[in-house]
């Protein structure tokens, strides 16, 4: 193991009795802080490791899925804390522009007004202020889970200086042709007033109306269908494919627009999918981004029918009703005019909604701002395939690529007030100028900058080396950049993880943001659903820290985090695991209680007895397979590795096998406290990162030393010892096979029974006094008379269960369960021996009448040796 060089004191505390989550973590944590072990230094000589944090949104608290995001990249930190090298988790949060404003015009609605009452300046002075007063308070909340940040580097997206690298790399991007002003259709939030980008958009299926509609008349007839009905006010053609006999006298033509005084052409294009619906379709491209593409092959006119608030502009009876409002009135006047073929209610399709607000979305033709994506997401996708970057799991890449080599440009403006206000100003006469952060705008009249404000990924995008000090060349970037891994849901690839790739890979000459990928599923109920408000299954992660302590909650979530897949959680998990800190906390204490020390070297292996070899040897293997699961960013296997070692091995195990050394005293005590002290010392440092509060308190209980926060990350010293495991193992065989019958007779475990242990010539026979010390059995004495013996392991352990059960109720019972396994075997055999039921059968059902044969020939084995062991009289 590795040595810790921190020095203990001349004694050692005591423990409280139980272990009181409340009454420590809040003191740790501060003490952790005030210490400044979390901090990171540019100047170290040590090699560095960096991780920053998904920056929460400003506006939020700690769900479950931050808790346990936040205690995945805890645990890898703190491990490589401890393994020496400079660890920065960079903190910071997201200024969330659609989401913050959001929250602060409705308090302003509280007030009776409106942001346009404050005007622009004022707005967003208020919204400063309501950071000041509310947001932020997830800060507090990553403390109570004991997250190792470097809270002196905390930052935010609309700080100064990493307002600084937008607008630096914004003109980079600009002056060099990649950021473009153009008029495209984008989706449209009426609520929101802004566009949103396509990944923002959340899809479900709503209940709406499919409505068939007559253009033209007589032999220029053509039928569309359309869920929009009220777009048909700005349809500026109908197309077909241009091999669709039935209307190829068509193309070319004009026939009449319905309730309009136009008339549209018809106009051929391959998108028509001639075997769908009629195979003719409405084109409105002012409102629909394929009829936006057709519109632009065919040079159409682009006719806006609906304003920002999703209210038809259009001179008529319809101007002025809202979308859904005019919908009907449309329908209406058309079934009137003889226009309504069919129509079709309800009719379930997919409808984008915003993803802030829940408001349906409408296309709409506007002009933003974009960033021309395509050499950038070459780039990304480029450093994954050339191995600059890794993703993890592996399966996670082709979707990686997926996104990546069909990327869009992105839609970077919003039409809001809180946000990266675009550094682009616009002249009397149609000029614009990108003016960078050590650059004068132009002056005079006319000149004004623009309205929009950039995406919030935009900035986002910045993270990995914004919060280094770019564009500066900083002695933290040198240092920190690139981060080692970025670890993060899998539902945040295309809207951070890629962009992050691409700004990394444009602003830092070709060095990616990160070098590993780490994604994760998302926090689910414990049937597996998701978590939301209206489902009424959210958990407020605080709740179970203040029922059950925060390492009772990290342990549960990184126990059930497998790479890439969904984490389902129940309060019953968390239980189990505050019963595990429990558990770690009695033992440690025993320990402590009976000498245990981590004091002078380990004595070497000729005077350690077998149990302490075969200790050693398992902890050893234990730092070997928790360092591989560490690597491979497998939680889920580490946690429930060191569950068992602990439990199971240590606990249950060698910490009750040493007590027979201790009773017996001597110099052999001596030897097995220092090996208990070890295996504690190193167990606890092991447990550590994921279960930091616990661990903290025993650990320097345990070693008098200053915080295991800082101590050596154990190291396997390759002691192997198979022999030794292997002779522990037909230990752990016998008193698990005589706990079993002892179980079956229905003795209490401290319940004693007198015994005879014929252990000769075996390697059990050094053992006697720890196996019956672990089954609670007495002498035999001069009265004993042998029931029951059980042959385990080339050994013979023969009971005296004379008055402590009832053998005949016993026998009775045995009897009719013996009967009832030979009838279940019975039916078992004759289905699998009735080749016309194997010939129908299902294989899932042969499969299934297989597995209850041989559980009734095992449950009939068992049973039959319960009867030969028991009493004959």
């Amino acid at each position: 193991m590795t040595e810790n060089t921190q020095q203990p004191p001349a004694t050692t505390p005591e423990l409280p009795t139980q272990y009181a989550p409340a009454e420590v973590e809040g003191t740790l944590y501060e003490r952790w802080v005030g210490r400044g072990y979390f901090e990171a230094d540019a100047k170290s000589d040590k090699p560095a490791y960096t991780v920053v944090i998904p920056p929460p949104n400003v506006t939020g608290s700690l769900h479950m899925g931050h808790a346990f995001e936040h205690t995945l990249i805890d645990a890898l930190t703190r491990r490589k804390r401890m393994q020496g090298y400079e660890t920065l988790w960079q903190p910071g949060m997201d200024h969330a522009g659609i989401a913050t404003q959001n929250v602060v015009e409705r308090e302003l609605a509280k007030e009776g007004k409106s942001r346009h009452d404050l005007g622009r300046e004022a707005f967003v002075d208020r919204v400063w202020q309501w950071k000041a007063e509310s947001g932020g308070q997830i800060q507090g909340q990553m403390r109570r889970l004991g997250e190792g940040v470097a809270w002196s580097r905390d930052r935010f997206t609309m700080d100064e200086g990493l307002s600084r690298a937008v607008q630096t790399v914004f003109k980079k991007m600009y002056d060099e042709g990649l950021i473009y002003r153009a008029e495209r259709i984008i989706n449209w939030c009426p609520r929101c007033l802004t566009a949103i980008s396509d990944i923002e958009v959340d899809y479900q299926d709503d209940d709406g109306e499919l409505v068939s509609l007559k253009y033209g008349d007589g032999d220029d007839t053509v039928v569309v269908a359309t869920t929009r009905a009220e777009t048909m006010l700005g349809d500026t053609a109908v197309a077909v494919h241009p091999d669709d006999e039935r209307y190829a006298h068509l193309i070319g033509k004009r026939i009449t627009l319905p309730l309009t005084d136009r008339t549209i052409p018809v106009v051929a294009d391959t998108h028509v999918d001639p075997e769908f619906g009629t195979g003719a379709v409405k084109v409105t491209p002012a409102h629909d981004p394929n009829d936006f593409a057709i519109g632009q092959r065919h040079g159409l006119e682009s006719i806006e029918v609906l304003d920002e608030r999703g209210v038809i502009t259009v001179h008529g009876p319809f101007q002025g009703l809202d979308r859904f409002e005019a919908r009907s009135a449309i329908v209406a006047a058309l079934r009137a005019d003889g226009r309504i073929v069919a129509e079709k209610r309800p009719y379930t399709h997919s409808v984008g909604h915003c993803s802030r607000c829940r408001t349906t979305l409408e296309p709409r033709v506007s002009l933003q701002w974009w960033v021309k994506v395509e050499p950038l997401a070459k780039a990304a996708g480029d450093a994954v395939r050339d191995g600059k970057v890794a993703i993890h799991p592996a399966d996670m890449t082709q979707r990686y690529y997926d996104w990546v080599d069909n990327m869009h440009d992105w839609c970077i403006s919003r039409q809001l007030w809180w946000g990266h206000r675009i550094p682009v100003w616009h002249g009397p006469n149609g000029e614009m100028v990108a003016v960078g952060p050590d650059e004068q705008p132009p002056s005079g009249e006319g000149w004004e900058q623009d309205p929009d404000v950039l995406d919030t990924w935009f900035s986002s995008g910045l993270w990995p080396f914004s919060t280094l000090g770019w564009p500066e060349q900083t002695p933290d970037l040198e240092k920190f950049y690139s981060t080692d891994v970025l670890v993060t849901g899998y539902d945040l690839m295309f809207f951070w993880v890629a962009r992050m790739m691409m700004f990394g890979l444009y602003a830092m000459d070709g060095e990616p943001p990160f070098r590993t990928v780490a994604f994760h599923g998302m926090v689910r109920d414990e049937f597996g659903k998701k978590m939301s408000k209206s489902a009424g299954n959210t958990v407020n992660p605080l709740d179970w820290m203040d029922s059950y302590g925060s390492d009772a909650v990290r342990f549960t979530l990184a126990r059930g985090a497998n790479p890439g897949t969904d984490v389902p959680i129940g309060e019953h998990w968390v239980q189990a695991s505050r019963n595990f800190a429990n558990k770690v906390w009695n033992a440690t204490r025993f320990a402590l209680m009976n000498g245990a020390t981590v004091e002078g070297e380990l004595p070497p292996a000729d005077r350690l007895s077998t149990a302490d070899r075969w200790i050693l040897a398992r902890l050893n293997k234990t730092v070997a397979e928790v360092d591989a699961y560490y690597d491979d960013y497998q939680f889920a296997k580490l946690s429930d590795a060191l569950y068992h070692f602990a439990w199971d091995e240590v606990f249950d195990w060698y910490v009750e096998l040493s007590k027979t050394t201790y009773f017996a005293g001597g110099e052999q005590a001596k030897v097995s406290a220092r090996v208990l002290g070890e295996v504690l010392d190193v167990t606890l440092r092991l447990l550590h990162p994921v279960t930091p509060f616990v661990t903290e308190a025993l650990w320097t209980t345990l070693t008098g030393r200053e915080s295991v926060v800082v101590a050596d990350w154990p190291a396997d010293s390759g002691f192997r010892d198979e022999a030794a495991e292997r002779e522990m193992e037909l230990v752990q065989r016998l008193v698990t096979e005589v706990r079993r019958f002892r179980s079956d007779q229905g003795l209490q475990p401290g319940q004693k029974v007198p015994a005879r242990l014929d252990l000769a010539g075996t390697a059990l026979a050094p053992h006697e006094a720890a196996i019956r010390q672990l089954l609670r059995l007495q002498p035999e004495g001069d009265a004993f008379h042998a029931t029951a013996t059980l042959p385990v392991a080339g050994a013979t352990v023969a009971l005296d269960l004379s008055g402590t059960i009832d053998v005949a109720a016993e026998r009775k019972r045995l009897t009719k369960d013996l009967a009832a396994a030979e009838k279940e075997k019975a039916q078992a055999e004759a289905k699998l021996g009735n080749e016309a039921f194997l010939a129908k059968a299902p294989d899932q059902v042969v499969e299934k009448i297989r597995g209850r044969l041989s559980n009734a020939e095992s449950d009939i084995t068992r049973i039959t040796g319960q009867l030969s062991a028991l009493p004959t009289a």
